[in-house]
């Protein structure tokens, strides 16, 4: 059985982007969006793309390191906040669920009649 190739994260990045378009540019037998809105779906694609691999590879950080952490601020201010990675998780999964939305709205009509566009983006999320 052949080695399991590793990704790079830009590879990563680019497969999440080849998928996220397929769904928009259709196919045979369901056509997608037109050229016009397909121009501005790209950068929504783009970052949705980007961020998909980077909070994946956040929660890997966070179940290694945690989602709090120590503090010592002086003589006698010390307690617990939360990781950098968790602000930075919980941040990006709001935009994130904002380019999801404004993705659902531009999809193409058969996918928002059938939610297959929410469904597509959660199941690469969860």
């Amino acid at each position: 059985m052949p080695a399991r190739k590793i990704l790079t994260r830009a590879d990563k990045i680019k497969k999440e982007k080849a998928r996220l378009t397929k769904i928009f540019k259709g196919n045979e037998k369901e056509p997608g969006i037109d050229e016009n809105k397909l121009n501005t779906v790209k950068t929504l694609i783009d970052n949705a793309a980007f961020m998909t691999v980077t909070l994946e590879e956040l929660q890997e950080q966070i179940n290694e390191s945690g989602v709090s952490e120590d503090y010592k601020n002086g003589a006698n201010q010390w307690g617990r906040k939360q990781t950098p990675e968790v602000e930075v998780y919980i941040s990006m999964t709001r935009n994130m669920t904002t380019i999801i939305k404004e993705l659902a709205n531009l999809a193409p009509q058969k996918m928002k009649k059938n939610n297959e566009i929410i469904e597509l983006m959660r199941a690469k999320n969860a």
